[in-house]
């Protein structure tokens, strides 16, 4: 039997499309297969990686903590260092204050009025002659501690400033000069001069820390110097520049001095004025802790 050409055709077409699908088919399933193997080979390599980071975060961790134990041992050492550091420090300061009060002059700030006496020999270590401009007696030079010098100059420097002109009648005495002094006294006032003039080796003008003021407008009356707007200055600021008056109203050494000023430094000075107290209120033993700063 004769096949016809449309059976053919048909036949043919039907055949191609089965191969066509089987291909696709056949690719498809390839395509699967590899996407599968991929995916296997990706799942292998994440769950290494993971391991890996695993790894990784635990050696960080050790490493951190490692790190944290190196920090905690670095810091203690750091303390132990500043603290020996400290404690050098300390001991360097004792000894520098060791030395500077070795090296100062144990009589600057004793309470010599009828307390403490000053022997012939005594004169302080340095001297150094008092500006003119502030001399009451031009012909009459004055010594003064040559360490209390700049404060005493800044000090009447700031009051003429302020319109307060102070002259100094007398700074620095010797031992001999006062004996001078008393004898001059005791001929003019006999034994009433007791009340205001030291013996010799007892007058703090031997430290060369102590001046007696006057002002132009009374001379040399010492008893008009408490009415004047210098003594009101020097009760309000002398304190700031170290210097104290020494005798007071109703002191238990001498009569009411109010010309009469000493050095004993800013420190000691701004306790005492802002205590309301004064030089000789106070122990010696109290006065002594300030020799180290009485020229700071």
């Amino acid at each position: 039997m004769e096949i016809s050409t449309v059976n053919l055709k048909r036949v043919f077409w039907i055949t191609t499309a089965a191969i066509i699908i089987l291909v696709i088919l056949g690719y498809e399933e390839y395509r699967y297969w590899q996407l599968y193997q991929t995916n296997t080979l990706l799942v292998i390599e994440i769950n290494e990686l993971r391991q890996s980071v695993t790894s990784v975060t635990a050696d960080l961790l050790r490493s951190k903590s490692e790190a944290s134990g190196l920090v905690e041992v670095l810091q203690t050492e750091q303390n132990k260092n500043a603290a020996f550091e400290a404690q050098i420090e300390g001991i360097s300061q004792a000894v520098r204050a060791i030395q500077k009060l070795s090296s100062a002059d144990q009589e600057l700030l004793k309470k010599y009025s009828k307390v403490y006496f000053l022997n012939e020999n005594y004169v302080p270590t340095q001297l150094t002659s008092i500006d003119s401009r502030y001399i009451y007696n031009k012909s009459k030079p004055q010594l003064i501690h040559t360490g209390v010098l700049p404060y005493l100059n800044t000090m009447l420097g700031i009051a003429e400033h302020n319109g307060i002109k102070m002259q100094i009648v007398s700074a620095y005495r010797s031992f001999y000069d006062q004996v001078s002094v008393k004898i001059g006294y005791k001929i003019s006032y006999g034994t009433g001069a007791n009340k205001f003039s030291a013996d010799q080796g007892y007058s703090e003008h031997q430290l060369g820390t102590t001046v007696d003021f006057t002002t132009p407008e009374i001379d040399n009356s010492f008893s008009k110097f408490v009415k004047t707007d210098a003594y009101k200055w020097l009760n309000e600021n002398a304190y700031r520049f170290g210097f104290m008056l020494s005798y007071p109203q109703n002191n238990l050494y001498y009569q009411f001095e109010p010309w009469h000023w000493r050095f004993i430094g800013i420190n000691l000075a701004t306790k005492l004025h802002n205590e309301n107290k004064y030089f000789y209120d106070l122990s010696q033993q109290e006065i002594n802790q300030y020799l180290i700063s009485i020229f700071d």
